[in-house]
């Protein structure tokens, strides 16, 4: 009997802590992001979009103790939990918050000139590159959450509306690629026609090179 009793609680337990679906989290703060998008300007689509991905759905500890949805850090009088984030007393104090970060602090509010409320992907790499978040993926993080649930929907567009096509952003990586390509110097070969060859200049290839003088040697490795 006191086996089963424990089973029991055990069950009860498991339904009283089962993580908040996205879905879910979607309905319950639509409407309130909605809400600021047509005070404030900015998509609701990033407004949920960043409060998804900071607080893992309302299922992280700070989204659970603290109501802090979007990672701002600050004091808090939390008794529950250490953390350097600040609390507030719900989560619509934490979203219009977050809004009142992005219309008051530089140079989140220039980003207001820039884009529209229909533009989720200016918006997303907007914020990263005001310093929102350290991680270079973050805004791709962010525009495929959107994507996956659709969150463009919330964002009552005009009908007709074009996305502004923005280039994907190079890495270090490839650009490291493109800066360590080398030729191998052949017999007859001058920098004139390695220049040609490779789609440069000469006073290029002998800065790249730290070369003073023309003469080159077969075998030897140019940078282009």
């Amino acid at each position: 009997m006191k086996k089963i009793l424990t089973f029991c609680l055990f069950l009860l337990t498991g339904i009283a802590v089962k993580a908040q679906d996205t879905d879910e989290y979607i309905a319950e703060h639509v409407e309130y992001a909605q809400g600021l998008m047509r005070d404030h300007k900015i998509p609701a689509s990033i407004i949920l979009a960043v409060a998804i991905h900071e607080s893992a759905s309302g299922n992280s500890k700070i989204a659970q103790h603290l109501n802090n949805h979007f990672g701002v850090k600050g004091p808090n009088n939390s008794a529950e939990i250490r953390s350097s984030y600040r609390d507030y007393l719900n989560a619509d104090e934490s979203y219009s918050h977050f809004v009142e970060i992005m219309e008051t602090r530089e140079p989140f509010n220039n980003l207001f000139k820039k884009y529209d409320q229909y533009d989720y992907k200016g918006w997303a790499y907007g914020i990263r590159s005001c310093g929102y978040a350290r991680s270079r993926t973050w805004a791709n993080q962010v525009i495929g959450l959107i994507k996956k649930y659709e969150l463009y929907q919330y964002d009552e567009r005009p009908e007709g509306y074009e996305e502004p096509v923005y280039a994907s952003p190079v890495s270090r990586h490839s650009r490291s690629k493109r800066t360590t390509k080398t030729y191998t110097v052949k017999p007859g070969d001058n920098l004139s026609t390695i220049a040609k060859k490779k789609g440069t200049t000469v006073k290029k290839l002998m800065q790249k090179n730290g070369i003073k003088k023309a003469n080159l040697k077969p075998g030897q490795k140019l940078k282009f």
